[in-house]
């Protein structure tokens, strides 16, 4: 009697096997404990419900907020001293006023930074991602040395502490808000963030029970400082790591000049992995070009400006200060990120094949990224 073909089926919700054997008899079988405790941690369906690099991000990630949570503890305990805590001579409503000042100051900072820089976050997520953890890192280090300051310079050394943290909280909140929207790739968004901060609470837990029997033998100021700097350069070597991991999909000025540069060079058009692979994080030195971020003066845009891109969504204007582009009311992404090659001088190069390759090769063209502040349209009659 021929053999009943091998059937085996599974369901991510309750975490069980169904096998048929050859008798056609089902068995049921449970999937490991490690595995049902890891769910616990990752999006559901993981890893076909997040894209590639969430895996490699999220492990660098942990190891930065591992090492983070330790050096936290040392500068919190620096703070305290700060504050005058078991100094017979220091009150309690002098720390309070401090910690009053040290607040205001920083929640003044988020406001100015979120006004001046928000809208340029989206499109260098990565860069504003490693940024947050510098200002954090410069923070400890404030912390760390504030006892050794004389009374002025402690208050100034821990409100400059108070503003950087808070810099951090709005460039690494809102550039973390991007990069998770990056990792989602099954609308899973919600769900994502709230296994994320599982994972955080967890690693911040490790990291204050470590960090805890850490502080009781770290006690000289000098053994803080170089305790501080070792863990500080563990936490940032970490989280460049983390970001160089990201394979972003979306074209910003660098992205778009990188792939444009390697078309003209070699004729092939870069997937979002090789791209990541090139790009720079905090260094880059961008071509003298910047779209608009206000609206044109009277004789700023000629008529013949008008007429040499009466056929294109946009209008580069040639100045003093480098090329500006204007993108008319109507203008897509596709549109922005074509002025921005054509600026480059290089739109006679590619050609409607070349947008499909870049569909075709991973590359979102439909979310703007080009932008980096105040967005600004004109309507040419």
């Amino acid at each position: 009697m021929a053999a009943h073909p091998r059937l085996v089926s599974a369901s991510d919700e309750s975490g069980i096997l169904c096998i048929y054997d050859d008798d056609s008899k089902p068995k049921v079988k449970r999937r490991s404990y490690a595995r049902e405790v890891l769910d616990v941690f990752l999006p559901a369906g993981y890893p076909h419900t997040v894209t590639p690099d969430y895996t490699p991000y999220q492990i660098y990630d942990s190891f930065q907020a591992f090492s983070s949570t330790i050096a936290g503890l040392l500068s919190s305990r620096a703070v305290l001293q700060g504050f005058g805590v078991g100094n017979a001579a220091s009150s309690a409503t002098g720390a309070v006023l401090l910690t009053v000042l040290q607040e205001s100051t920083g929640r003044l900072a988020t406001i100015l930074f979120a006004h001046r820089l928000g809208q340029a976050i989206e499109p260098e997520c990565k860069f504003y991602r490693f940024l947050a953890d510098i200002f954090n890192d410069s923070a400890m280090f404030l912390d760390v040395l504030s006892p050794a300051l004389p009374g002025p310079a402690k208050v100034v050394a821990l409100c400059m502490s108070g503003v950087l943290r808070a810099l951090c909280g709005v460039s690494g909140g809102s550039a973390k808000a991007s990069l998770s929207a990056h990792f989602a790739r099954s609308g899973n968004l919600a769900e994502l963030n709230a296994k994320d901060g599982s994972q955080e609470t967890v690693i911040s837990l490790l990291g204050m029970l470590v960090g805890s029997v850490f502080v009781r033998f770290v006690q000289s100021r000098l053994a803080v400082w170089l305790w501080t700097a070792t863990l500080v350069g563990l936490h940032l070597w970490t989280n460049y790591q983390a970001v160089r991991s990201v394979q972003m999909r979306t074209l910003n000025k660098q992205r778009i000049t990188i792939i444009i540069t390697e078309f003209l060079r070699s004729g092939r058009v870069l997937r979002p992995d090789q791209v990541a692979a090139k790009e720079r994080i905090l260094r880059w030195k961008a071509p003298n070009i910047d779209y608009a971020r206000r609206h044109p003066e009277i004789g700023e845009i000629t008529t013949t400006d008008i007429l040499n891109f009466r056929d294109n969504q946009y209008i580069i204007v040639n100045g003093t200060a480098g090329q500006k582009i204007y993108l008319k009311q109507a203008a897509t992404t596709v549109d922005a990120i074509e002025a921005w090659v054509a600026a480059l001088g290089r739109l006679r190069s590619v050609d409607d094949e070349f947008w499909k390759t870049m569909a075709s090769s991973g590359w979102d063209l439909k979310t703007g990224a080009m932008e980096t502040g105040h967005a600004v349209r004109i309507l040419v009659e």
